[in-house]
């Protein structure tokens, strides 16, 4: 057995990695877990969580000494990490502010459902698809409580599976070039149906992406938010390159609103906010105290995205489309916004803009500032 039994550090948790899997690169994830946390905390007043797969425990590290929680439950369902864990652990267990099993994520939702145990912050950090602990674990989430999901099943979220994606979530997403954000709806869709059953409904705090994983944090509430509005379709012309969302009632008669072309419909997904922003400001303000300088860029990103359509453009294209050099992304975000569209940058990809004009008018946008550029 390979142990990695180096002493690493991440924000205050200092802890060892032993067998188990730890990606340094998505401190981002668990940073805005951190921050999520702490914002509730001060919102409640106290912090009960549920880590349901914590690994090496880096997670239920930080948010002990980080968030400040009151109790974490431990869970990892691979009991030979238990001697990391307990290392790691060592001075949350001893002080009687966190306890660690080793049992199916589902049985402990289930435990605390049948002791009506509910918690405050329950993290799902799963590999492939969270479908398995969508509906279980929101028995365990407190009304109002935060719950925190990764999905890194990326091929059938962005319609190269589209028939495994059916049986999965639901949903028959096809691939196109806004498919990440796609993603991030699919999940998000199908955790509002979940929630739904219930009596109850899920409000997005924050949709991430970060290359190669989808991050949700979302918020059980008693209202029921899904309409025609918030829950349908994405169509995607591929003839000439521009979406529109397309309701359940248009079904079977909907076509391209630009060259009456056959659009490509992928859903029922979210079309709804991707973001909480009054959370996302919450947070930033907490990521200025802490300097964390680069937390900061990234809520105020996602903040100014909140609101804009369900879908964005990439800059490659808007260039191949327009048989043009691809455009700086800040120059052309300008250049629409003076011509009064609201356009912005998204987080999901450097190579993309959020925008509410269409892919034509982007393209004329870039074609002026090239013709413009060069005449200076």
């Amino acid at each position: 057995m390979n142990l990695n039994l180096t002493e690493h550090t991440e924000g205050k948790a200092t802890f060892k990695i032993g067998n188990a899997f730890y990606r340094p690169g998505t401190q981002v994830v668990r940073d805005l877990g951190v921050l999520a946390a702490t914002i509730y905390k001060s919102k409640i007043g106290h912090l009960r969580v549920i880590d349901a797969m914590s690994g090496c425990g880096v997670r239920s590290l930080r948010y002990s000494l980080e968030s400040q929680a009151d109790w974490i439950w431990v869970n990892e369902g691979n009991p030979e990490l238990n001697p990391i864990l307990q290392q790691n652990l060592a001075g949350a267990i001893a002080s009687h502010k966190a306890t660690l099993t080793h049992l199916d994520a589902n049985q402990v939702f289930f435990e605390c459902y049948n002791r009506r145990d509910y918690y405050d912050f329950i993290d799902v950090d799963c590999f492939g698809s969270p479908t398995p602990y969508l509906d279980t674990s929101l028995w365990a989430l407190k009304l109002g409580g935060l719950l925190y999901l990764t999905s890194t099943d990326g091929r059938k979220l962005t319609g190269h599976a589209s028939e495994s994606s059916l049986g999965i979530y639901g949903a028959y997403p096809r691939n196109h070039p806004a498919a990440q954000e796609q993603g991030l709806r699919v999940v998000i869709g199908k955790l509002q149906q979940q929630a739904i059953a219930k009596g109850l409904g899920i409000e997005p705090i924050f949709s991430l992406f970060t290359g190669q994983t989808y991050r949700l944090m979302v918020r059980l509430v008693k209202t029921q938010p899904l309409t025609l509005q918030n829950y349908g379709f994405l169509g995607y012309c591929h003839h000439c390159g521009n979406y529109q969302t397309v309701s359940w009632r248009q079904l079977g008669r909907v076509v391209c609103a630009y060259d009456q072309k056959s659009l490509t419909l992928s859903g029922p997904l979210w079309l709804g906010l991707l973001h909480n922003q009054s959370w996302l400001r919450q947070m930033q303000g907490l990521a200025e105290k802490w300097h964390w300088s680069k937390r900061v860029q990234l809520l105020s990103l996602m903040e100014a995205e909140a609101d804009f359509p369900p879908y964005f453009y990439t800059l490659a294209e808007i260039g191949r489309r327009g048989r043009l050099d691809i455009p700086k992304r800040e120059s052309l975000i300008q250049a629409l916004r003076d011509r009064g569209y609201f356009a912005c940058a998204t987080h999901i990809t450097p190579g993309a803009i959020k925008t509410n004009a269409d892919i034509h008018t982007c393209i004329a946008v870039a074609l002026n500032s090239v013709h413009c550029t060069k005449k200076c």
